[in-house]
C-alpha cells in the first residue's frame, strides 16, 4: 500500500461525466525505488502528473466538440488524461503517452472507473525517437509548453508522428513559449491559428490561456 493520499471526483461535459482517481493534491510524492528520480523527474515535480489542471479541462472540452470520427488521435504529456478519457468514452481511436512513470496505472485504474475498454498507452521520452507510435491524424496536449528546453523537442516530437495532413491542438497557460514553439512548426510545414480560451464556468474563473492550433 502507497502512502499515497488520493481523491475521487467527477468531471461534467454536456453528455458524459468523467470519474478520476487523482493524488489529492501536488504535495503527494512517492518514489521509493527512485524511478522516477533516475528519469530525472524531482520530487517536486513528480505529483505534477497527478491532478487535474485547468489547462487539461479546457482541452477536453474543446476537443468535445471536434469531429473526432475516423481519425486516430493521440494525447502527449497525458497526465490524468482527461481528454483520452472522454474520447476513449466516445469510442474515438485514442492513444495516451507521457514521460512519468506512474501514469498508466492511474490510466487504467480510471478506464476501469469509467466502465470503458483500456485506452492504448505507451510512456515515451520526446528525446529519444524508440517509441513505436506510428502516425495519427490529431495530436493534442494541454500545458506541454513548461520547459524552454523542452520546446524544440516536443515539436520534432509532434512532426514525427504526425500524418502528411494533421491536426494538433495544444492548449497552453500562456507560460511564455508558444511563440517560440509556433516558429518552430510554421517551419515544419504548419499552419498556425492561435485564439483565446473561452471560459468555463466550473472552473471557477476565467482561464487566463490560448488554445493553439496547427494543420497541414
Amino acid at each position: 500500500m502507497t502512502p499515497l493520499r488520493l481523491r475521487y471526483q467527477t468531471i461534467e461535459f454536456d453528455n458524459t461525466d468523467i470519474h478520476l482517481c487523482t493524488l489529492r493534491d501536488n504535495q503527494q510524492f512517492y518514489d521509493p525505488e527512485d524511478i522516477a528520480k533516475n528519469l530525472g523527474i524531482s520530487s517536486a515535480l513528480w505529483p505534477i502528473f497527478g491532478i487535474i489542471w485547468p489547462s487539461g479541462v479546457m482541452l477536453a472540452n474543446h476537443i468535445e466538440k471536434c469531429d473526432t470520427q475516423n481519425k486516430r488521435i493521440l494525447e502527449i504529456g497525458c497526465g490524468m488524461a482527461l481528454s483520452s478519457l472522454l474520447l476513449n468514452s466516445q469510442n474515438a481511436d485514442i492513444t495516451a503517452t507521457d514521460y512519468h512513470p506512474n501514469v498508466g496505472e492511474f490510466l487504467l485504474r480510471n478506464t476501469e472507473l469509467n466502465n470503458d475498454k483500456p485506452i492504448a498507452y505507451e510512456q515515451v521520452d520526446w528525446a529519444d525517437g524508440s517509441d513505436t507510435l506510428g502516425l495519427f491524424d490529431l495530436i493534442i496536449g494541454s500545458d506541454v509548453l513548461y520547459e524552454d528546453e523542452h520546446i524544440e523537442l516536443l515539436a520534432h516530437f509532434i512532426n514525427d508522428h504526425a500524418n502528411a495532413k494533421c491536426d494538433v491542438v495544444l492548449v497552453d497557460p500562456d507560460r511564455g513559449r508558444k511563440g517560440k514553439l509556433s516558429k518552430l512548426m510554421i517551419k515544419l510545414g504548419f499552419d498556425y491559428t492561435p485564439e483565446r480560451a473561452a471560459k468555463i464556468d466550473h472552473l471557477g474563473k476565467d482561464y487566463k490561456g490560448h488554445i493553439l492550433t496547427f494543420t497541414r
